[in-house]
C-alpha cells in the first residue's frame, strides 16, 4: 500500500489535538467526513480532531482500507490517552539521551508485526522503546554476537546507574523475548533472559466511610454516577469510559464489561442502588454513544475530566490522601473480602488472570489483619 496517513500532535486555538495529514485524497476525506469527530484547519492545512476525542483503535478502523497509519509522530514521552489508556514512558517519565531508533530496520520490523498481532498501543510503544535503546546500547556489534551477558550490562549500566523502576526492566525483558525470537530468530537463550525479583507492594484502601463521603461529595449526578459505578463494580479507569448503555443488563442486575485488559470481556453484578442513579443519570442526560459522554455528543468522557471529577470530589470530602481512581478499585475488592466473599469470586469479578493477583487484598482486610490480637495484649 503506498498512500501513507501521518497523525502528530499539535494545538488549535491553544488547545491539544491530534493532526491526520495524507496527500489529498477523496476516498480518505469521505471516512474522515463520515467519522463526525475530525475537523479541516485551514491554517493548518490539515484535519484534526481533539485529544480528549481520539482513539487510535478508531483511526485504524476507518483508514487502514485506504492507506497505511503512522502514528509514530504521537510521543510517550509525556502522558497521553491514546486508545483508551493511559500511556507512559516505560522508564516512568526518565528520558533516556541518546539518538532516534525508529529508523532501525529491526525495531520498526518489530513494531509492524506488533501491529499485526494486534498488541495494544500502549505495549508496541514500549517494547519499541526498550528494545530500540537497547540495540543503540550494542552500537555496531552483530545482532547475532548478542548475548545474555549483554543484557545484563545493558541493565546495570542503563537501567540500574538511572534509578529505573522494576517495571522497566520487566518491560526490556519481555520485549526482548519477543524481538529475538520472532524478528532476529537469533540463537540468544531467550528463556535465560533473566527478570529482576518482583515487588510486593501493597494495594491502597479507602474505608467505607471515607468511600461515603467521596461518592456523596459530587453535586452533579453524572459525575457521581461515574465514581460510584467505578467502585459499585470495581472497575478500571478504561473500562468504565468505554462502557456503553446496551452493556447495562437492568433486568439481570448484571454490567457487561467489553474488550477490558487483555482483552477479555467479563461480567460484573451490579446492585439495585446503582440501577436506580444510573436511570436518573440516564433520563437526565441520554448519552448516545457512550455510557458516559464529553461535551459533545457521541463523544466518550476523556481521562482529563474524570481526573478532574475524583480531586474535585476528594477536595470536597476532605480526603487529603493521594487517592487515584485506582484506589476505589482497590476498595472494591478489599471490601467484598471482609463481607465474606470467596477469593475465586472476587477473582472473576476483578478479571484477573491469575488467583495471587487477587491474594494481595488478603494483606490489606481488617477481617485478616486487624481483627488479629496481638500478643502483647496478654503481657
Amino acid at each position: 500500500m503506498s498512500k501513507k496517513i501521518d497523525l502528530a500532535p499539535g494545538l488549535v486555538r491553544g488547545r491539544e489535538v491530534v493532526f491526520i495529514r495524507f496527500y489529498y485524497d477523496d476516498a480518505i476525506i469521505s471516512a474522515i467526513k463520515s467519522w463526525g469527530k475530525a475537523f479541516w484547519s485551514q491554517a493548518d492545512r490539515s484535519w484534526y480532531v481533539m485529544r480528549e476525542d481520539f482513539r487510535l483503535s478508531e483511526v485504524f478502523s476507518l483508514l487502514k482500507k485506504h492507506a497505511y497509519v503512522d502514528y509514530r509522530g504521537l510521543s510517550a514521552d509525556s502522558d497521553k490517552r491514546l486508545d483508551g489508556e493511559l500511556v507512559k514512558d516505560p522508564g516512568g517519565g526518565k528520558k533516556v539521551s541518546g539518538p532516534g531508533y525508529s529508523d532501525i530496520p529491526e525495531v520498526e520490523a518489530f513494531r509492524q508485526w506488533m501491529i499485526h498481532k494486534r498488541y495494544s498501543y500502549s505495549t508496541i510503544k514500549a517494547y519499541t522503546s526498550a528494545v530500540g535503546r537497547f540495540l543503540q546500547y550494542m552500537g555496531t556489534k552483530p545482532y547475532s554476537e548478542i548475548t545474555n551477558d549483554d543484557i545484563v550490562r545493558y541493565v546495570n549500566a542503563e537501567l540500574v546507574v538511572q534509578g529505573l523502576s522494576f517495571s522497566c526492566q520487566n518491560i526490556l525483558v519481555n520485549g526482548m523475548r519477543l524481538f529475538f525470537k520472532e524478528i532476529l530468530k537469533c540463537k540468544i537463550d531467550i528463556d535465560k533472559i533473566e527478570r529482576p525479583r518482583r515487588e510486593h507492594k501493597l494495594p491502597n484502601v479507602l474505608s467505607k466511610g471515607e468511600v461515603r463521603a467521596l461518592l456523596s461529595a459530587p453535586a452533579n449526578i453524572k459525575h457521581e454516577a461515574m465514581l460510584s459505578l467505578i467502585y459499585a463494580c470495581g472497575l478500571r479507569r478504561s473500562e468504565l469510559l468505554n462502557l456503553k448503555p446496551e452493556h447495562v443488563d437492568s433486568e439481570r442486575g448484571l454490567l457487561i464489561v467489553k474488550n477490558a485488559k487483555g482483552r477479555k470481556d467479563r461480567v460484573v453484578s451490579i446492585s439495585d442502588k446503582i440501577i436506580v442513579l444510573l436511570r436518573d443519570y440516564y433520563r437526565r442526560y441520554r448519552p448516545q454513544v457512550w455510557l458516559f459522554e464529553g461535551q459533545k455528543a457521541g463523544t466518550s468522557y476523556s481521562e482529563t475530566s474524570l481526573q478532574a471529577v475524583l480531586k474535585g470530589a476528594l477536595k470536597k470530602a476532605g480526603i487529603k490522601k493521594p487517592v487515584t481512581l485506582h484506589w476505589l478499585r482497590h476498595s472494591y475488592a478489599t471490601h467484598l473480602l471482609e463481607a465474606g466473599t470467596d477469593l475465586r469470586y472476587i477473582q472473576e469479578l476483578l478479571g484477573h488472570k491469575s488467583s495471587k493477583t487477587t491474594e494481595i487484598y488478603t494483606h490489606v482486610s481488617e477481617k485478616s489483619v486487624q481483627k488479629i490480637k496481638s500478643p502483647f495484649d496478654d503481657l
